[in-house]
């Protein structure tokens, strides 16, 4: 009897461990099977821990690749309710090739453009995780003004240079002032009961940056309206050119400063959001929702979809300029930027108000000085390839706004404190631009003298 029962005891021990094997299988073929459970995000495996094999290959691993595939589209299209407009894209397609209304084309490009250039920042940021802060933040300056720089190198193919000169100065003044401002003031209400604080040695830096931009478009200016040109229609020109090499050099220059020489003066932009914020916070914004090939994958295909409806925005702009009664100075100026804006306002904000401000500065302040140092000098540097006659001289009335501008947001930024009064003043100043533009009527947009000549 004692044999008999230590037998049947074994056996039952054995039974009791098949089963346990078995549940074990199973509920490891559910985490790997079950789409809404976290094993169908990218996770770092734990220490020790081993997925199943089979071959060399993981067990379910063409479900996960689905599940990654799919997920990615979820997260990036279906993730936003801004992407509602995204049909706006295709549907202005349709328009044009069914109708001659170039209003309407113009308007429903725009509206389509919109999620775009928000997604563009969004995938940016997705791939800044994987390439550290310093780089992060110049990707997610560089990506974030591709929306004007694809309009304006369709706009230079186009021959409208006009429009170049304008859209790329609507997007500066929309950066320090519109952005900035909605920053500072919404980051000023939900922190009311403090000063917010940034980096007062970055701020200098781009300030001094955004101070040679003006120089090199007053000069020009200058030269024209004062007629003190040794040739005439060509010093003007040259001055341009030289002038676009001496500032693309300047800005070579400062990224190297920011990137290698004084890294340190940098580094502390992401320190102040560990040092005031919550470290949760912290380690949430830190969780990529994108792998890095999905990151790149998407910035390939929205950067070809703007392309694709800023053809059609750059080819209707005078047709809806005609159509609204509105001057092409003030569609340049104000509507463009405004949507191409959309990612580093939404962003600027929301760092903003989670008191990171030194992030929503560098996003602002940081896509005016590419724009200034980078944007319209490189499409002087293209437009001199493509033998267009682009210059430096953006006229007047638009140099006296930008120098003014870059001097009152110099003076805002001199303290290195912000507050919603600070945001209030810089966006009523937007509105006033904004105004001064809807008053003025710009007669080289319709002028033909710079022209390709043929």
């Amino acid at each position: 009897m004692d044999h008999k029962q230590q037998v049947g005891v074994q056996s039952h021990v054995e039974q009791m461990g098949s089963v346990a094997d078995s549940s074990m299988l199973d509920l490891d073929d559910e985490c790997l099977d079950s789409p809404g459970t976290e094993a169908g995000k990218t996770q770092i495996p734990i220490s020790g821990q081993q997925l199943p094999f089979s071959d060399g290959f993981p067990v379910g691993g063409n479900k996960m690749i689905r599940n990654g595939f799919y997920g990615s589209i979820k997260t990036v299209v279906f993730s936003n309710k801004l992407n509602l407009l995204m049909p706006f894209g295709p549907l202005a397609i349709l328009v044009h090739k069914l109708t001659a209304s170039n209003g309407w084309v113009f308007f429903l490009s725009l509206l389509g453009i919109t999620p775009l250039a928000e997604r563009l920042g969004y995938a940016t940021e997705q791939l800044a995780f994987f390439t550290g802060p310093t780089v992060g933040g110049l990707l997610n300056a560089t990506f974030g003004n591709a929306t004007e720089m694809i309009i304006s190198i369709y706009a230079l193919k186009s021959g409208m240079t006009r429009v170049v000169q304008l859209s790329l100065l609507g997007s500066i003044l929309s950066n320090m002032l519109l952005v900035l401002g909605c920053a500072f003031f919404c980051g000023g209400l939900v922190h009311n009961r403090k000063e917010q604080v940034f980096n007062k040695a970055t701020a200098v830096v781009n300030s001094g940056l955004l101070l040679m931009a003006v120089m090199g478009l007053l000069f020009p200016a200058v030269l024209h309206y004062t007629h003190t040109e040794r040739q005439v229609g060509k010093s003007e020109l040259a001055l341009s050119r030289f002038s676009s090499c001496i500032m693309l050099v300047a800005y070579a220059a400062y990224l190297f400063f920011q990137l290698r020489s004084q890294n340190d003066l940098y580094s502390p932009i992401d320190e102040e959001g560990s040092h005031h914020g919550e470290g949760s916070d912290n380690d949430e914004d830190e969780a990529p929702e994108i792998s890095k090939w999905e990151s790149v994958i998407w910035l390939t295909i929205l950067t070809a979809w703007i392309s694709i409806l800023s053809d059609y925005l750059v080819d209707t702009i005078q047709g809806a300029s005609e159509a609204w009664d509105l001057s092409i100075a003030f569609i340049s100026v104000i509507l463009l930027p405004i949507i191409g804006n959309a990612a580093e306002h939404a962003s600027a904000i929301m760092f903003a108000m989670k008191d990171k401000l030194d992030i929503s500065l560098g996003v602002a302040i940081g896509s005016s000085t590419q724009i200034s140092m980078f944007g319209i000098p490189f499409c002087v540097v293209i437009g001199w390839m493509m033998g267009r006659e682009m210059d430096l001289n953006f006229q007047l009335f638009e140099t006296a706004t930008l120098f003014i501008t870059v001097i009152v947001v110099a003076f805002f930024l001199q303290e290195g404190t912000s507050n919603y009064f600070k945001g209030l003043m810089l966006i009523l100043c937007y509105l006033i631009v904004a105004a001064s533009f809807f008053a003025h009527e710009d007669p080289t947009t319709t002028d033909q003298s710079k022209q390709p000549k043929t």
